[in-house]
């Protein structure tokens, strides 16, 4: 049988490796000078061990692939999307039809409405550019 001590040393050997297949190059040795020492107690360590390790192995090779369900799943992306707003009227404005003889009374009171004709217009404008963004 298996001493202890061997066993420890086989255990160590195989935690200081970070990748799997790497203590081949250190255990190899290793059993080799064990299979010099002691034919028959290695032998029969390795016959004990081989059914232990076929059925891990087969093991592994029944276990189904668990696929995933294939789920929907919503997903929101935001598009950039043309804006289509119709651009506002451009009035006729108060001050257009104003003549050199008018009164200044006359004057300044197109000057005033034509204020706030733009003044509408440009919050009409304002709310169109503001609706595209």
């Amino acid at each position: 049988m298996c001493r202890s001590t061997e066993k420890v040393q086989v255990l160590q050997v195989l935690q200081e490796q970070q990748h799997p297949g790497g203590g081949v190059a250190i255990i190899m040795p290793f059993l080799s000078s064990f299979f010099r020492r002691n034919p028959s107690t290695a032998r029969l360590c390795i016959v004990a061990m081989a059914p232990i390790i076929l059925v891990l192995i087969a093991g592994c090779a029944v276990q189904p692939a668990v696929e995933p369900e294939p789920r929907v799943v919503r997903v929101e992306v935001p598009l950039q999307v043309p804006c289509r707003v119709t651009a506002p009227a451009v009035p006729a404005w108060a001050a257009d039809g104003l003549r050199r003889e008018d009164s200044l009374e006359v004057k300044v009171r197109a000057l005033l409405a034509e204020r706030r004709q733009r003044i509408g217009y440009e919050r009409e404008l304002v709310a169109a550019v503001a609706s595209c963004q």
